[in-house]
C-alpha cells in the first residue's frame, strides 16, 4: 500500500493512470503527453508497475500499459476509510447543529 501511495503522490504518474485507465497505451503514446523524455517517462511507468498500479503486456516490439484494477481497488479501499470516517464526522457536526437551532427556536417561541 505505501508503494502504490508513494507512486500516487507524482503528479505525472497521475495522469499517466489517467491515461491508461480505459485502453491499453503504449509507452510513446504515452509519453507524447508530457514534456518529459521517454526515458523519464518508461522511470515513471516502472514505478507505478512495480506499485502495483499497471500491468505492462507485450505486443511484438511494443510493451502496452493499462491501469491495474485490482491495485486500484485496495487503494480505493484504503482512501473510503478515511472518507467514511470524516463523512460520519460531518454528519454528526451537522445533526448537532440543527438540534441546537432547534433548541434556539423553542427558546424563541417560548
Amino acid at each position: 500500500m505505501e508503494a502504490a501511495l508513494k507512486a500516487m503522490s507524482d503528479p505525472t504518474r497521475r495522469k499517466i493512470l489517467q491515461l491508461v485507465q480505459n485502453e491499453e497505451m503504449p509507452a510513446g503514446a504515452i509519453a507524447s503527453n508530457f514534456p518529459v523524455s521517454r526515458p523519464a517517462i518508461s522511470q515513471h511507468l516502472a514505478v507505478l508497475k512495480s506499485a502495483g498500479l499497471i500491468d505492462e503486456r507485450r505486443s511484438g516490439v511494443k510493451r502496452l500499459y493499462r491501469t491495474r484494477v485490482a491495485g486500484m481497488a485496495e487503494l480505493k479501499v484504503f482512501l473510503e476509510m478515511f472518507w467514511d470516517v470524516r463523512l460520519e464526522r460531518l454528519k454528526a457536526a451537522v445533526e448537532a447543529d440543527i438540534k441546537k437551532e432547534e433548541s434556539c427556536d423553542d427558546d424563541v417561541q417560548n
